[in-house]
């Protein structure tokens, strides 16, 4: 009994802290109808600088938690507001998630510049108080975490329900220009929402500290916690957010208490956060079609069977003599390169075609590794491992029918991080050493360039088909309007589970190929956070045309290099890759976009 309260109260403690950062993404959410990834992003920079103030600088611990808390987060969120996401407003999904994910990368990669990686350990709060239940103790550090909680929960309901203030907030989602002529000021308001925000996810993220200590990866995907427990109040309900957030706390500390000690309960423990997720969001009601006005979005122009043909076989002519000349390191490099880009030629026909944003298409990269590795390097285990991650990717897009928008991007997220600690990271997939042998399937670097290229024109040739057919008409037209294409008859979740299938099949066949190109695979090379740069590379270079996944392919092999090469520029170059992809949200066709702009032009 008394092990049973003190886990009970653990579990309190820690579901206290979600319960603070899910508010936050509640608030911005129910204010703005933006969700911000970015959310345990910013709780993370402002966690390191509450320890820089505290720990490194000696400022009283109150004062240091009132600086970070009250001032800095709030400025910081007036200025992800005003120049990130109120040029967003009205936008969809998938555009404002892209915009989420850029501010989640380049805050990792500014925190890794202005703090290197060191163990910075920090003090709890009221260290020297605390309270005995019975026989369990009840730290100072818990009872401030319990009371926060209480009073940002009470807090946030009383804004939104029952001031002025928050009832404009949510008038100006609904209809700004109707509130702005009752004499609101929606930006202003937005502003608010998005500094109040901000400010709880710093002081969930300092609250956590103790528990998980400072490190940008780990504290950054923590929120997905917070995201399961502003499901459970389908981010409107606060009262629901808050009972959310202490079940899944209660939840993990017994998971702790009572489960086996073995390896893969351990990893099931880890991966409770995501599997709430995934129930919350097949529990959810059918999401509605998406109705309104018909309106597409500008892609580039898709070239006929002929240009196809003739721009395939320049390429390969391309590769060959590349191929020739370079040496075996740079050949190797280029094969890696033309390899990331057939895994973008999966977004492409996914998110481009498909209007469908994935968090979680590296997944199957790693699904197509595993599956090569362990039936040996011949060509038929890339068949192979492309037919189970289509599968897979069937699989779940039948799980998530019921779903679309955000909540569908979500359950991908949630079920990259289920494979990741379940699968990916558990002797399941690389075996108690956690990596794998995969034999080659040409030894020469330069026949592996030229077996890379191959692969790349064909798939890239078949996706401009699928998109020149009857499947890539219908995909189109879904994007645009799921409403009037069931209107006309069509069977819209059905399309989206053959899109997710394709997609994971050609990510499956991207995957063996890295196998065999690397010799040696480990469950650290499709770890979750490897998705994140993935999305933002697609889009950067232009997420809805095959020359922009050879772009941002390219893109994607020259950032580790560039980051050995030159080591202070490791945390630069992230910061510089999320400023670009939210700067690019708005426009999909990304660099390529530009590049056959000013070809137009110079044809005019």
């Amino acid at each position: 009994m008394t092990a049973l309260l003190a886990y009970t109260v653990f579990g309190l403690v820690t579901g206290g802290a979600y319960a603070v950062v899910a508010g936050g993404l509640v608030l911005t959410y129910s204010t703005s109808k933006v969700f911000n990834v970015g959310h345990g992003a910013i709780g993370m920079v402002m966690a390191f600088l509450y320890w820089e103030l505290a720990e490194n600088r000696g400022l009283p611990q109150w004062l240091a938690l009132l600086l970070v808390v009250g001032v800095c987060a709030p400025l910081f969120g007036l200025v992800i507001e005003r120049f990130v996401m109120r040029r967003l407003a009205g936008a969809p999904v998938g555009i404002t998630l892209v915009a989420g994910v850029g501010v989640l990368v380049g805050l990792i990669g500014a925190a890794q510049v202005i703090w290197p990686p060191q163990a910075r350990p920090v003090r709890p709060f009221l260290d020297q108080y605390g309270v005995h239940i019975g026989q369990s103790y009840v730290s100072g550090h818990d009872l401030v975490t319990l009371a926060c909680a209480v009073l940002v929960a009470g807090g946030l309901y009383v804004l939104l329900n029952r001031t002025r203030t928050g009832l404009a907030m949510r008038a100006c989602v609904d209809a700004p220009e109707l509130a702005a002529l009752y004499g609101t000021r929606p930006h202003r308001l937005s502003a608010l929402s998005w500094a109040i925000g901000s400010a709880l996810a710093a002081l969930g993220g300092i609250l956590l500290t103790p528990v998980v200590q400072l490190d940008y990866v780990t504290m950054t995907l923590l929120v997905i916690t917070a995201y399961t427990a502003a499901l459970v109040g389908r981010l409107r309900s606060l009262p629901w957010t808050f009972v959310g957030a202490l079940g899944l706390g209660l939840v993990q500390s017994y998971a702790v208490a009572y489960l086996p000690s073995s390896p893969f309960w351990i990893a099931f423990r880890a991966a409770i956060p995501a599997l709430l997720l995934f129930v919350v969001l097949l529990a959810m009601p059918q999401s509605p079609l998406r109705i309104g006005g018909v309106r597409g979005q500008r892609g580039v122009a898709v070239p006929n069977a002929l240009t196809t043909g003739v721009g395939a076989a320049l390429f390969l002519g391309v590769a060959v003599v590349l191929a020739l000349l370079v040496d075996s390191v740079v050949a190797g490099q280029l094969a890696l390169g033309l390899v990331f880009g057939i895994v973008l030629l999966s977004m492409v026909l996914l998110t481009g075609y498909g209007g469908v944003v994935s968090l979680g298409q590296f997944t199957f990269v790693g699904v197509g590794a595993v599956t090569v590795a362990r039936l040996g390097g011949s060509p038929w285990t890339l068949v192979v491992g492309a037919l189970v991650s289509a599968a897979i990717g069937a699989v779940i897009a039948l799980t998530a029918l019921r779903v679309s928008g955000l909540y569908l991007a979500l359950a991908t997220l949630g079920f990259a991080q289920l494979m990741d600690k379940l699968v990916l990271q558990s002797p399941i997939a690389f075996g108690v050493r956690g990596s794998l042998q995969v034999p080659r399937l040409f030894e020469s670097a330069a026949a592996q360039l030229v077996l890379a290229a191959v692969v790349f024109a064909l798939v890239g040739a078949a996706v401009l088909a699928i998109r020149r057919g009857r499947l890539g008409r219908r995909m189109i037209a879904v994007k645009d309007s799921s409403a009037a294409c069931a209107t006309l008859g069509l069977n819209v979740r059905w399309i989206r589970v053959w899109v997710f299938s394709l997609s994971a099949a050609i990510a499956g066949l991207a995957g063996g190929l890295f196998a065999q190109l690397r010799e040696t695979v480990a469950a650290s090379d499709f770890q979750l956070f490897n998705n994140l740069p993935l999305l933002l590379f697609a889009v950067i270079a232009g997420v809805t045309s095959v020359s922009g996944a050879l772009l941002g392919g390219v893109l994607l092999m020259l950032l580790p290099v560039l980051q050995s090469g030159f080591p202070a520029f490791a945390g630069a170059a992230v910061v510089l890759l999320g400023v670009a992809a939210a700067g690019l949200a708005r426009d999909p066709n990304g660099l390529m976009s530009w590049v056959f702009r000013a070809w137009s032009w110079r044809r005019a």
